[in-house]
């Protein structure tokens, strides 16, 4: 027999399931429960139980039934009652917690972390945040913020978008060609799995490069061939091979050396793309950070059918949002989304509204 408290008064309204195996008699199956649930950690020190009249009710039990299994219970130790407090799960000691494998003193957390990717969440505008995120919740219609959107993202989030990359990167684009996704990760994830689908069966990425996003490709079928990184950017004699079917690129700023995709290069690669019909995955990852001169503009603006240009949030706001974004040549929309779709259904609602509006 199992039930769930509720109704009638606070202590009558705690929800609590148990098992009661009454074939030794009602008392003595709930003081089993009881026990079981403390001693198994579902019932937790200090937890309330509901009121006798509440489970009493739940059970179908006579009242006195669960008022004898309380104090039974209260008498062993399991379970306190105070007045006016109700009855609660007694601060019982529990399980030694072995000590850890490793001896030797705790070291500190470095005073400052210089991983490479990771960009100052102490800066992040929390309340220009708060002011948007207050604006969406009280302004937008509730199904709008909270129900299920477009699996290609906010239409307000991709014109604000189409609008700044304009501006800031050079990108040519309009809305219905961008794709909200939850990250790179997720972007070239989706790119890949597309490729694949394509019958694309080589990717060139650069080396060195970032192994996880490597991994992702694999995963997806292509493979991946290395486009060495000299003082100029990356280096395309692999152009040659008919079997390339895109590249992975960071030409704003290639990682982890940093330095940009020369002109010529730049050129070259769009010829190689445009004669081919192969695709340009531009990794625009931090492209706006500038410090001793001008942002590069997005290798995109050279050749926007044959670049799928990729962008987020992560370096200059934070990872925790979630929030990137994929501007594709027009016969990859359709493609894209319908991957999309298929990883996560939508992305996420009211946050894209307060990036739009922060």
């Amino acid at each position: 027999m199992s039930a769930v408290g509720e109704a009638g008064g606070a202590a009558a309204a705690i929800d609590l399931h148990v098992d009661v195996d009454t074939a030794e008699g009602r008392r003595v199956g709930l003081e089993r429960a009881l026990r079981a649930a403390i001693r198994g950690g579902r019932l937790a020190p200090g937890a309330p139980l509901p009121s006798t009249r509440g489970l009493a009710a739940d059970l179908g039990f006579a009242r006195g039934t669960v008022t004898a299994a309380y104090d039974q219970l209260v008498a062993e130790g399991f379970l306190i009652t105070r007045r006016g407090a109700g009855t609660r799960v007694a601060d019982m000691p529990g399980p030694a917690v072995p000590a850890a494998a490793h001896g030797g003193p705790e070291t500190a957390p470095p005073r400052f972390d210089l991983r490479p990717g990771l960009p100052d969440v102490s800066a992040f505008p929390t309340a220009a945040w708060l002011r948007s995120t207050r604006r969406v919740l009280t302004t937008a219609a509730p199904l709008a913020v909270h129900g299920v959107g477009d699996p290609q993202g906010r239409l307000e989030l991709r014109t604000a978008l189409a609008e700044h990359l304009g501006r800031t990167r050079g990108v040519l684009t309009t809305p219905d060609r961008i794709v909200i996704t939850s990250g790179f990760y997720q972007s070239i994830g989706l790119l890949a799995g597309v490729l694949a689908e394509a019958g694309v069966r080589v990717v060139g990425m650069e080396d060195p490069g970032h192994n996880v996003y490597r991994d992702v490709i694999r995963r997806a079928g292509p493979a991946v061939v290395p486009l060495p990184v000299d003082a100029e950017g990356a280096r395309f004699e692999r152009l040659a091979d008919p079997a390339l079917g895109a590249v992975v690129l960071t030409p704003a700023h290639q990682y982890p050396t940093g330095v940009p995709l020369r002109p010529g290069r730049r050129h070259r690669v769009c010829a190689w793309a445009r004669a081919s019909g192969a695709l340009i995955v531009e990794d625009d990852y931090d492209g706006e950070f500038r410090y001793d001169r001008q942002p590069v503009g997005a290798l995109q603006g050279m050749a926007p059918e044959h670049v799928a240009y990729c962008g987020s949030v992560s370096k200059t706001l934070g990872p925790g949002l979630r929030l990137a974004w994929l501007a594709l040549p027009a016969h990859l929309v359709e493609p894209v989304v319908r991957a999309k779709h298929r990883a996560d259904w939508h992305p996420r609602g009211w946050a894209s509204w307060c990036w739009r509006i922060c």
